[in-house]
């Protein structure tokens, strides 16, 4: 037990330095992985995000949702030449956001004003900006996985809590929330309806 601690917290130590393609296809076997990426665009996706939408709030959630869906699509990435990873997931953020921008404006009658730099970088296809926004695919899944699966994904990816928060919250330990963690996300991405096997 000790010494899968031990290599777990060498192995995700090694992927500090490592690039984000790297981090990227790591963090499909070891999750936490994944926070290597969260620290270092949260920030900056944050800004971009604030920069169209002109909230906070929304903003969060943009980025919030942003980073679901480069986790549960990272086995659709492919490096492209003169396309980085980073060209990849700003092209996820810009797309959410205007796609949250259009949900705000006919949900809510709010008028946003709108960057329109990035509105200009947008491609016409309506059918491609729906399909880039999960939210609803994501909420309809975690109808289908077990609640307790669906409450740890709800808690961590949803309301944002961290792994230490949701074990005190669940009456459990760390290492035994990760498991749980990493078994939902599994269950997850089987239920959602582009998911290949």
């Amino acid at each position: 037990m000790i010494q899968d601690i031990m290599r777990h917290a060498t192995s995700l130590e090694a992927l500090k330095g490592a690039p984000d393609e790297e981090v990227l296809r790591a963090s499909r076997t070891l999750p936490d992985a994944f926070a290597i990426l969260l620290e270092r665009y949260e920030a900056a996706f944050l800004r971009r995000a604030e920069h169209i939408l002109r909230s906070r709030e929304e903003a969060e959630e943009a980025v919030q949702d942003t980073f679901t869906r480069i986790y549960l699509y990272a086995d659709r990435y492919r490096a492209q030449d003169g396309a980085q990873f980073s060209s990849w997931a700003y092209t996820i953020l810009t797309r959410l956001c205007y796609t949250r921008y259009q949900n705000l404006k006919r949900e809510r009658g709010r008028t946003l004003d709108l960057d329109p730099e990035a509105f200009e970088r947008l491609p016409d296809s309506h059918a491609f900006l729906d399909e880039l926004s999960i939210k609803h695919e994501i909420l309809n899944a975690l109808s289908r996985v077990p609640e307790s699966c669906a409450r740890v994904l709800r808690l961590q990816f949803l309301e944002g809590k961290t792994q230490e928060e949701i074990a005190e919250l669940e009456g459990s330990t760390v290492p035994a929330i990760k498991t749980r963690v990493f078994r939902a996300k599994k269950a997850l991405k089987k239920e959602l309806p582009h998911h290949d096997d």
